[in-house]
């Protein structure tokens, strides 16, 4: 049985205006995907479809956390993400990418599978750098052994080198 079927939307049959889809995106939805990097997630998901004439105007409006490591001290946490995404599909007469957010489709399509259109919105949600974020006080949230163990690190001395002694050289 197809995971993803419940992301396929049947717009053949929808009227002019706006359409509503609820979306709960799990644990289950990114093991469909191959060399996934999210593995936990609770995200809710309102779509607002907006058909047109010749066009659909599809709004993601994102609210959830996605498990993730801690940069610093590679613990897990859950990261809060919210956003909202505008994506546009016109009818033409190939499938053709004109933009990052519009994709023209057949006259004929009468589908369109939005799981990647997802999977690539919580992906990009997730900063280059996740840190656990600072408590009320705006202490730091990480594991406090690891955080004691790279100070440490980071405090001990270089050892000297033959090119130290030359910094005390004074030419006569």
């Amino acid at each position: 049985m197809d995971k993803l079927k419940d992301y396929i939307i049947h717009f053949v049959g929808l009227s002019l205006g706006n359409h509503r889809f609820s979306y709960l995106i799990d644990d289950t939805f990114f093991a469909q995907f191959e060399d996934s990097e999210i593995s936990r997630s609770a995200v809710k998901i309102e779509l607002d479809l907006n058909k047109l004439e010749r066009m659909m105007i599809l709004t993601f409006n994102i609210e959830g956390t996605i498990g993730v490591n801690c940069s610093r001290c590679m613990d897990d946490f859950d990261l809060e993400i919210s956003g909202r995404e505008e994506f546009f599909v016109k009818f033409g007469d190939e499938y053709l990418e004109e933009d990052d957010n519009v994709l023209i489709i057949p006259d004929t399509e009468y589908q369109l599978d939005i799981s990647s259109l997802i999977y690539d919105y919580l992906y990009l949600m997730i900063p280059f750098r996740v840190v656990h974020p600072d408590d009320e006080s705006g202490n730091s949230t990480c594991n406090p052994e690891v955080i004691k163990r790279l100070e440490q690190m980071s405090h001990k001395e270089e050892p000297s080198s033959a090119w130290d002694k030359l910094k005390d050289f004074k030419p006569e």
